[in-house]
């Protein structure tokens, strides 16, 4: 029996291939290699097609025995999805309906969904607990509410039992230096902040620094890729062992600025790492830190790699070994 994972040819979803295969799993990967990266996959069998051809996802589903399905082929820059919503809601939203109905047809049960803190826009407290009010501020973090929601209900109509892993800023690169972080365009700050290190960006743009915060930039909670890789494996395992369908958030629990990353950054490299700083952007809340609680009690998820410098530091490892990332050939 294979897990399939959808997306597992980029960032987090190449880091949990590697988590599975670490553990013998039989994997199957379906991914359009729009952002993803060929070279990322380290093993198992890679589907190159998207999720809305039904008959490419038809004879993936036919030609192997899936036992459960991890899914993390979206699009995912908040930006973007300001300027076009219907691309958000054509590959996020549609992708997941088509992945659902043949899951449905197939008779595979088990769903583990790759979800976001941008499901809740704003937040009422902070730390941010799962039973917290969900009101994206911007089209991507909507798309995947109406993803959750949409798993909810085949699991009411169909008894798909879904675990959603609604996760927060995940950065740094795998321990065997063989995977890292890798996006065109590139939009997250880790992976930003350390090509400015490298002499490929001239500087470090800071959205805002007017937000009610110690020292007016947005406050975020980093957790490493592999610890996320991590809580996937364990949801997999939770649906295997019949555990219903859940939610839980996925961070470390910290919190720290933009100025406050970009300080790690020089303290770790070595390097100037000019700053400037502009206008905000569109849909940024300006604090996201997660309660985990529930994931540590019911997925008996404890992350271990939560120091900020060690996080930096693996990524800073795979870009200077990698200062072109993967290359040109997807």
């Amino acid at each position: 029996m294979a897990v399939m994972v959808t997306g597992g040819a980029g960032y987090i979803g190449s880091h949990t291939v590697a988590a599975l295969l670490e553990r013998g799993e039989e994997i199957v990967v379906v991914d359009n290699l729009q952002q993803g990266h060929r070279q990322a996959v380290l093993g198992g069998k890679l589907y190159v097609g998207d999720l809305r051809d039904e008959q490419f996802l038809e004879q993936v589903f036919a030609e192997n025995e899936i036992d459960a399905v991890i899914h993390f082929a979206a699009n995912s820059l908040v930006g973007e999805s300001m300027k076009d919503p219907g691309k958000y809601y054509h590959n996020n939203v549609y992708g997941t309906l088509c992945l659902l109905e043949q899951m449905k047809k197939h008779n595979v049960s088990k769903i583990v969904f790759s979800s976001t803190a941008a499901t809740y826009g704003e937040p009422e407290r902070v730390p941010i607990g799962e039973e917290d009010r969900t009101y994206p501020t911007n089209a991507y973090g909507e798309t995947k509410l109406a993803m959750e929601k949409m798993m909810r209900w085949f699991d009411v109509a169909h008894q798909i039992r879904f675990v959603s892993l609604r996760y927060f800023n995940a950065a740094g690169a795998h321990s065997s230096g063989k995977i890292g972080e890798d996006h065109q365009p590139e939009t997250h700050l880790v992976p930003l902040v350390l090509q400015t290190a490298l002499g490929q960006r001239p500087h470090i743009s800071i959205f805002g620094d007017d937000y009610a915060t110690e020292d007016g930039t947005c406050i975020r909670d980093y957790i490493h890729v592999s610890d996320l890789a991590d809580a996937h494996v364990l949801a997999v395992e939770r649906l295997r062992k019949g555990g219903e369908s859940a939610v839980y958030n996925l961070g470390c629990g910290t919190g720290f600025s933009v100025k406050q990353v970009i300080d790690i950054a020089r303290e770790v490299t070595g390097r100037e790492i000019p700053a400037v700083i502009e206008q905000r952007r569109e849909g940024d809340p300006a604090v996201l830190i997660a309660s985990s609680e529930r994931a540590r009690q019911e997925l008996g998820w404890n992350p271990t790699r939560n120091n900020l410098q060690d996080i930096i530091g693996s990524a800073w490892a795979w870009h200077v070994a990698n200062p072109n990332g993967y290359g040109k050939d997807h």
